[in-house]
């Protein structure tokens, strides 16, 4: 494993440096440092180019989406109205006239 684990100060804050290499060949590594807390610098050939750093979860949960009330729609367009097998063939009979000619 090519990962420094060497601690280094930025901004008085100990943080953990790993490399890009790190990131895409290691990423169990860095996850299981993200999970404790970690703060991550990635470096390319030495020259820093980002900052990991954890989510929290409550950030990582989606806030629920109002769903539409399909049958309440339909009511509202319907009302109890339901269509019986013949007047289907009916109206699907009347559709294909208007198609043909």
């Amino acid at each position: 494993m090519h990962i420094d684990a060497r601690l280094r100060w930025t901004y008085c804050v100990p943080m953990k440096i790993a490399t890009v290499r790190d990131l895409r060949n290691d990423f169990r590594t860095l996850e299981a440092w993200l999970a404790e807390g970690e703060t991550i610098q990635i470096e390319k050939r030495g020259t820093p180019v980002a900052l990991l750093t954890p989510m929290h979860s409550s950030s990582l949960a989606a806030p629920p989406t109002a769903r539409p009330d399909a049958a309440a729609r339909r009511r509202a367009i319907w009302g109890g109205r339901c269509f019986s097998a013949e007047e289907v063939k009916a109206m699907r009979e009347y559709e294909l006239e208007d198609e043909e000619g």
